[in-house]
């Protein structure tokens, strides 16, 4: 190949003697590293399916640096919808960083996680650990969102919360105040329908 690199004729690199075959056996060597390429990704994906969702080059630089975190946190957007990246800190003495928060990408949002998790293992592992403490977090912030719902002022009930959480609550609420409303009727109260929409426009203005 460091003659094709010499010779600047087409016609005349391609006429050398021996030239197709040498061609040829490098092209089934790479098809062979092709192949064995593709199962290992394969065998990414299924460690850690998002993967499936991710470009070869992206899922290829997120495997060549799973040991450093920090480099792998500019892909979480393509893995965690909505997710822009995560807040690392690195304790002194330590080769692997801890996440600390998430930060959205939609909008401008960040949500502390309610137990920090340390990266460690291989990057599939800890993007799962990832995953489970994003959901651990939220349903710890949902638990205190609902005990919080009518001890604090709605302004600041929803302030206080992450937007998600906040919608998630405010929808059970609505569902359980309809349903009363419901039974309320069930029970004689031909009216109880119409004092909680008056209820949920009063609380809007």
């Amino acid at each position: 190949m460091a003659l094709g690199v010499q010779t600047l004729n087409v016609l005349k690199f391609c006429t050398v003697d021996q030239m197709l075959p040498r061609l040829e056996k490098i092209e089934s060597q790479l098809k062979v590293c092709e192949k064995a390429l593709n199962d290992f990704l394969d065998g990414k994906r299924i460690s850690f399916p998002r993967f499936y969702f991710v470009s070869v080059n992206d899922l290829l630089d997120i495997l060549s640096n799973g040991n450093n975190p920090e480099k792998v946190n500019k892909h979480c957007s393509k893995i965690y919808q909505a997710i822009k990246n995560m807040t690392l800190t690195t304790d002194k003495g330590s080769e692997r960083p801890t996440a600390l928060d998430m930060v959205t990408c939609v909008g401008s949002e960040t949500v502390i996680f309610t137990s920090p998790l340390k990266l460690v293992g291989k990057v599939e592992r800890y993007m799962l650990d990832v995953i489970d403490t994003m959901r651990t977090s939220l349903r710890d912030y949902a638990i205190k969102s609902i005990e919080n719902r009518y001890k604090l002022d709605k302004v600041k009930w929803i302030e206080n919360d992450p937007a998600q959480i906040a919608l998630l609550v405010n929808a059970m609420d609505w569902s359980q105040q309809s349903e009363k409303a419901f039974a309320l009727i069930q029970g004689g109260d031909l009216d109880a329908l119409k004092s909680y929409h008056k209820e949920l426009v009063n609380a809007l203005t």
